[in-house]
């Protein structure tokens, strides 16, 4: 979302679990909130329109904050930590404190406001679908941690198998609860049924890759590579020409589609083919495999985004 005008006032709001700390670009003040839904939507308002907020990913911690902005009909940015901390020190500030980076924040949004893409509410079937996709993947990484250390030599195994077993339970739960939401959702249901089609994509990735990207179908293929995290970089220095790097983006999403990847360069005979041809050419395979995780993405992406054409036509 753009806005067309320059807003008139940036807040910065620094959020904590328990207060938020608002720098205000016009008034130079600084204000002290109660991080709760009520005084946030009374604070949101009494603001114009022609403001534009900007606070970090915190946790969730922000959630009642960018409620009641959005509820109000004011502009907000929700901006990425890493690259707000990169910015403070570029002015060689070495302090920390909740006022100093609520100010950074507010000068964040005046200096690149034109860039900042504005916080819009997720919709509610795919928040839930993403809160469970996500407490699945830390399970399973946690079964995982502890099924290597029962296999460790000396592991105490009767104390170990309770907590696999209670591991598995609540995976198998969490799954029930995300096909009953899918049940319930016919929306969510096409869209899975979409990147199914791509074979390599199972049952298990194609609800996580919804949840974890709900901006496929409405981006461009650069786009949604970089948000992917799997937009090659360049790595060049005078005459070294290296391979070029993936960073940035979602780290979860390179997680969850490495398998299906491995998948694909088997048995998708069009990444099948596309796979063997970087390998002939004397790619590395992890670069191979990347890049097809970077083509699944891509097709992924086209095709959500015809098929959202064929619903609105």
């Amino acid at each position: 979302m753009t806005m067309v005008r320059t807003p008139s006032r940036f807040l910065g709001c620094d959020v904590g679990k328990d207060e938020v700390v608002i720098f205000d670009s016009a008034s130079r003040a600084v204000t002290r909130l109660a991080n709760t839904p009520e005084t946030l939507a009374d604070f949101a308002a009494r603001l114009d329109k022609d403001v534009l907020a900007v606070c970090e990913a915190t946790g969730g911690y922000e959630a009642a904050l960018l409620d009641a902005l959005v509820g109000a009909g004011c502009p907000v940015h929700r901006a990425d930590a890493r690259k707000v901390k990169a910015f403070i020190r570029s002015f060689g500030t070495l302090g920390k404190s909740d006022d100093i980076d609520a100010r950074a924040l507010a000068r964040y949004g005046e200096e690149r406001h034109a860039k900042l893409p504005r916080w819009q509410s997720p919709d509610r079937n795919r928040a839930a679908l993403a809160a469970l996709v996500l407490t699945r993947q830390d399970m399973v990484a946690s079964r995982t941690a502890w099924s290597n250390r029962r296999k460790a030599p000396g592991a105490i195994t009767a104390l170990i198998d309770p907590i696999c077993q209670t591991l598995d339970a609540q995976i198998c739960a969490i799954e029930a609860a995300i096909e009953t939401l899918l049940n319930n959702c016919a929306r969510l249901q096409q869209a899975i049924a979409t990147l199914r089609t791509i074979k390599g994509i199972g049952p298990i990735t194609a609800p996580a890759l919804i949840a974890l990207m709900p901006e496929l179908g409405t981006l461009d293929r650069k786009q949604a590579t970089a948000l992917a995290g799997l937009a090659p970089h360049p790595n060049q220095s005078g005459k070294h020409d290296g391979y070029r790097r993936v960073r940035g983006g979602r780290p979860e999403v390179k997680r969850l589609l490495f398998t299906p990847a491995m998948t694909a360069a088997r048995h998708n005979p069009t990444l099948r083919t596309f796979y063997q041809r970087l390998i002939s050419s004397g790619k590395k395979p992890i670069l191979a495999i990347v890049a097809v995780m970077r083509k699944i993405v891509v097709i992924a992406n086209a095709r959500l985004r015809d098929q959202f054409a064929q619903q609105l036509s």
